[in-house]
């Protein structure tokens, strides 16, 4: 029997004990799977822009990224949701050409009676003290101050007369994002206007031009990161994502293997998210419908990020419904989706969010924007995250396997007749752990169906390159219990 030393020469004459070691057959190690944070950071921050850093922490965000920079509030609210796995920030700066999205509240009247105007920036409730002998202008002044008191808030304020400007701290976009409101909690939770206080509020626009992501997205090199919080989703943004993450060159392809996915949000009504969905496919990227949250949805896209990566670590595959957004406000009652609109979203590539009677909002169903093959047809094999979350999770595993084993060894013929514990491997030997390693897979809950994939594993030499071995891998991943149906066929008799 010959054993395969690699490194022990055969022609050793000086005597006596000669060790070497060999763990081929000793590697389980699974990869740490990162998520990545894209955010736009302020002229407070001090990191780098396109430079991606490890998150220390909330605190080491709001330093780098300036204190209620996207950057900061994404990581806060990924924290809220995923305490435990390693975070990567990807910093952005404002582009040049871009503007700040602003908004007002203007006093119209004046208190009869001393009370509390609750004001909601982003979902943070800022409660101002309005007094009856105050007018319309210290009123006015008494919010933008309280705005101003508000540590980590999105925006800044100033006050004109009896008008309260709002303008976003981060110049683009996502700031006509950032929501305005009052009592949110409405009567039933305490908040109800001063009487006689009037205001008119204009909600936040005009911000325009969204970071270009060319750089910062080259600059991750070939750093694998499973889980990517998107903040954007115009069409320049998801396509460089798109590209990043692609089958044929991206981080997808056969030649890098870095995979990973995207999370994104968007606000709108059932319309609005519809178009925007179906102007996408990509089987990559996931992207949340949600209507009038006080939440702006570039907050939701790193909550939806958090909540999935903490399911995938813990088991996957495993479906994510109901999982609950830490830090995500519900949407008032008028604003929320009905099951018809929810299913339209959902053949729409627009993945849908739930919320319970105590106002948790929850992922319903997480599905990715891939809708149709090159020909155009309707084609559903990318529809769920956990597919894609699955394949990865088999492909890292088989290529631990791969190379752990099989790397320095000579390939033979089925039925060459070398010596027991050679450095040879064959079709046969190859095609036996690629079964073992199936029969584990399915023990984990990853795939289904050993014996039909046993019989219809495919392991060869290449007909061209007698050094290369060719594999047909047929197997069938684990599915989501999504629905029961029941016919409630009952008997009176």
């Amino acid at each position: 029997m010959t054993l395969p030393f690699k490194n022990l020469p055969s022609n050793v004459r000086v005597p006596l004990f000669y060790a070497e070691v060999d763990n081929s057959q000793a590697n389980t190690a699974t990869l740490n799977k990162r998520a990545l944070i894209i955010g736009q950071i302020t002229s407070a921050g001090i990191a780098t822009p396109n430079v991606p850093i490890l998150c220390q922490g909330v605190a080491e965000a709001a330093s780098q990224g300036g204190p209620g920079s996207m950057l900061h509030l994404q990581t806060q609210m990924y924290r809220l949701n995923d305490t435990f796995g390693e975070v990567w920030l990807l910093p952005v700066a404002d582009d040049g050409s871009a503007v700040a999205a602003a908004g007002s509240i203007a006093v119209t009247a004046a208190a009869t009676t001393s009370g509390v105007f609750y004001l909601y920036i982003a979902g943070v409730r800022i409660a101002v003290t309005i007094l009856s002998s105050m007018t319309t202008a210290q009123a006015a002044t008494a919010i933008n101050n309280a705005i101003n008191a508000t540590p980590n808030l999105p925006v800044t304020s100033s006050v004109s007369s009896s008008t309260v400007t709002i303008t976003a701290r981060n110049k683009g976009p996502h700031g006509n994002d950032i929501d305005i409101r009052a009592n949110y909690l409405g009567t039933a939770g305490g908040e109800a206007l001063p009487p006689g206080f009037a205001y008119t509020l204009t909600a936040m626009s005009g911000g325009l031009t969204a970071p270009t992501l060319t750089t910062a997205l080259s600059n991750l090199s070939d750093k694998p990161f499973d889980y990517i919080v998107c903040p954007y989703t115009d069409p320049t943004s998801l396509n460089a994502l798109k590209t990043l993450l692609d089958d044929n060159t991206g981080r997808w392809s056969w030649s890098r293997q870095i995979y990973g996915h995207f999370f994104a949000a968007a606000r709108g009504t059932s319309g609005t998210l519809t178009t925007l969905g179906t102007a996408r496919n990509d089987q990559h990227g996931s992207i949340a419908g949600l209507n009038g949250s006080p939440t702006p949805p570039w907050l939701i896209s790193a909550a939806f990020a958090a909540q999935a990566a903490v399911a995938d670590r813990a088991d996957v595959g495993r479906p994510l419904h109901t999982l609950v957004l830490q830090g995500v406000l519900a949407p008032d009652m008028a604003s929320r989706f009905t099951l018809s609109e929810r299913n339209t979203l959902l053949y729409s590539g627009i993945s849908t969010l739930s919320i319970a009677d105590d106002g948790s909002v929850a992922i319903e169903q997480a599905i990715t924007t891939y809708q149709q093959n090159s020909f155009g047809q309707p084609d559903d094999s990318y529809l769920k995250v956990e597919t894609l979350f699955l394949l990865t999770a088999v492909i890292r595993l088989l290529r631990t396997r791969v190379t752990s084993k099989y790397a320095r060894m000579k390939l033979a013929n089925d039925g060459t007749r070398y010596a027991a514990g050679s450095a040879v491997v064959t079709p046969s030997v190859i095609r036996a752990d690629l079964i073992a390693a199936y029969r584990e897979m399915e023990g984990l809950a990853w795939v289904q169906n050993a014996d039909a994939f046993a019989q219809a594993l495919i392991v060869q030499r290449n007909a061209q390159n007698p050094n290369r071995v060719d594999v047909l891998w047929p197997g069938t991943l684990i599915n989501q219990l999504d629905i029961l149906a029941l016919l409630a066929q009952f008997r009176l008799s």
